[in-house]
C-alpha cells in the first residue's frame, strides 16, 4: 500500500475533527500542518505529532512529496488557496461550505478542474454511518419514492470569532449550516434529481450584537421531481449540536438522530470532560457522544478522499457539489429579500 503524505492547511476546529478522522485510517500519514499563528502550529502538531509545521503559506504549497493537501482554513481563505493548489497541480480537499458565494465556488471549481487533478469537498453529512445508512435503505426500495425530506442542524453559535461576520464567512446561520442540510437531501433524493426552486426565511432573533447575518432560517427545496426538502437552521439552540433528518416515502419513513438519542446518558454532579460539539453544559444529565469524529462522518470522509488519492479516482463528493450547494444557498439569500420561490 502507498503511503499517501498530507498536508493539512488549518490547526484549528475543523483540523482537530479531520486530524480524528485520519486517526483510523490507514497508508497515510500527515506530514506537515499550517496555521498563520507560530504557537497555534506548534501546539497542534506537538498535539498529533505532525513532523513540520509552517506559518509561510507558499512554503507549505510549494513543499515536494505531498499527495494530498486538506483546506481546514476559515471560508475567506477557500478561494486563493485552492487557486494556488490548481495551479501548482495538488490534489485538494476543501471543508464546508466550498466557497463563501457562487462566484468563488465557481472559480474554484473552474481552476481544480483545469489542473486535472483530484479535488473533493468535505461534507460529513453524507458520509455520517447513519446517513449513509439511510440512503442505502432508499436505494433498495425500502421506503418507496423519496417524497419529503426534513434536516435540521442547530446549536447555540458558532466557536470562532470569524464566524460572525458576514463578510468574512458569506453568510450566517444559512450559509454555516444549510450546507450540511441541502447535500444531505440532495443525498436523500438522488443527485439526479436536481433542485429547482429554492424559498427562504432568515432573521436576527437573538445574537444582535454579534452579527449583521441571520441566527435562525427555514429553508425550502422544491426538486424537479417535485419532492420537497425542509432546512432548519439555528445559532440560538441550546443543549449542544442538534443534528436530524427525517425522510419520508411513499411507502416509509427514516429517521436519524446522532447527537439527541446517543447511547450514552450521563449524570454527574462536576464536569468530567468533554461532552458534545457545541454543548453549553458539561455536568448534571448530559447526552455525551461516543466516537464523535466516526458518527459525524469525518473518519468515512478521510478514508474515502485518502483512497481516492492513492488510487487517482474521483471522489464521490466534488467541488461541484461545493458549487451546487453555494448555488442553492445563494438562491435562498435571495428568496430572503424577495420573499418568493426563486428559481436555480
Amino acid at each position: 500500500m502507498r503511503k499517501i503524505n498530507i498536508a493539512l492547511l488549518g490547526s484549528g476546529f475543523v483540523a482537530e475533527f479531520f486530524m480524528q478522522g485520519l486517526a483510523n485510517v490507514n497508508g497515510q500519514q500527515v506530514v506537515m500542518n499550517y496555521s498563520r499563528s507560530r504557537k497555534r502550529a506548534q501546539d497542534f502538531a506537538r498535539r498529533w505529532d505532525i513532523p513540520e509545521c509552517v506559518t509561510d503559506l507558499s512554503r507549505a504549497l510549494e513543499r515536494s512529496g505531498i499527495d494530498l493537501y486538506l483546506i481546514a482554513l476559515p471560508n475567506q481563505e477557500h478561494l486563493p488557496v485552492a487557486l494556488e493548489l490548481a495551479k501548482h497541480k495538488k490534489n485538494q480537499v476543501c471543508t464546508k461550505p466550498l466557497a463563501r458565494n457562487q462566484k468563488e465556488a465557481r472559480a474554484m471549481l473552474g481552476a481544480a478542474k483545469k489542473s486535472e487533478m483530484m479535488h473533493g469537498y468535505a461534507e460529513t453529512e453524507v458520509f455520517a454511518p447513519a446517513v449513509v445508512k439511510a440512503r442505502e435503505t432508499i436505494e433498495r426500495g425500502g421506503i418507496g419514492k423519496v417524497l419529503w425530506v426534513r434536516s435540521r442542524e442547530s446549536h447555540s453559535g458558532p466557536h470562532s470569532a470569524h464566524f460572525w461576520d458576514v463578510a468574512q464567512t458569506g453568510g450566517g446561520a444559512m450559509h454555516d449550516l444549510g450546507c450540511h442540510c441541502i447535500e444531505a437531501a440532495r443525498y436523500f433524493f438522488g443527485k439526479e434529481d436536481p433542485v429547482t426552486e429554492v424559498m427562504a426565511w432568515g432573521a436576527t432573533l437573538v445574537h444582535h450584537e454579534k452579527t449583521r447575518g441571520e441566527d435562525n432560517a427555514l429553508l425550502l427545496l422544491r426538486f424537479a421531481s417535485g419532492g420537497l426538502a425542509h432546512c432548519e437552521l439555528s445559532w440560538t439552540t441550546r443543549g449542544g449540536l442538534d443534528l436530524r433528518n427525517e425522510i419520508h416515502g411513499s411507502e416509509g419513513s427514516l429517521f436519524t438522530d446522532v447527537t439527541r438519542q446517543t447511547p450514552l446518558l450521563s449524570f454527574t454532579p462536576r464536569p468530567a470532560g468533554y461532552v458534545i460539539e457545541k454543548a453549553d453544559l458539561d455536568f448534571g444529565w448530559t447526552r455525551p457522544l461516543p466516537e464523535e469524529a466516526f458518527a459525524y462522518g469525518y473518519q468515512a470522509e478521510m478514508r474515502h478522499f485518502v483512497e481516492c488519492a492513492r488510487n487517482g479516482a474521483t471522489p464521490r463528493e466534488t467541488y461541484e457539489d461545493g458549487y451546487i450547494v453555494n448555488s442553492i444557498l445563494e438562491a435562498g439569500y435571495r428568496s430572503m429579500r424577495s420573499r418568493k420561490w426563486e428559481k436555480m
